[in-house]
């Protein structure tokens, strides 16, 4: 099988992104549903997470899945909703 380009992607020379999309991280995404806002952001960047996105109830988002990243509902300063993409 030929390579893709994406196979042959050096990544950042400066080491500012990985060669290739990061993979989602193994983690308890039922952990995160009642933590401060702040610790769970925290935590997820401590689990390898690259993105984290933090979102108050009913806001309205764009479909695509993007892998590495986390996204949360927040309300009242606390998680109520946890997801990957």
């Amino acid at each position: 099988m030929a390579p893709t380009p994406h196979d042959q992607d050096p990544g950042g020379q400066d080491g500012r992104r990985p060669p290739f999309p990061a993979p989602n991280p193994h983690d308890d995404l039922g952990a995160y549903p009642g933590l401060p806002q702040a610790q769970a952001e925290q935590r997820a960047y401590d689990r390898g997470w690259q993105t984290v996105r933090s979102l108050p109830p009913d806001a309205v988002v764009t479909m695509e899945y993007m892998a590495g990243r986390l996204n949360f509902t927040v309300a009242d300063g606390r998680v109520q909703r946890c997801w990957m993409g």
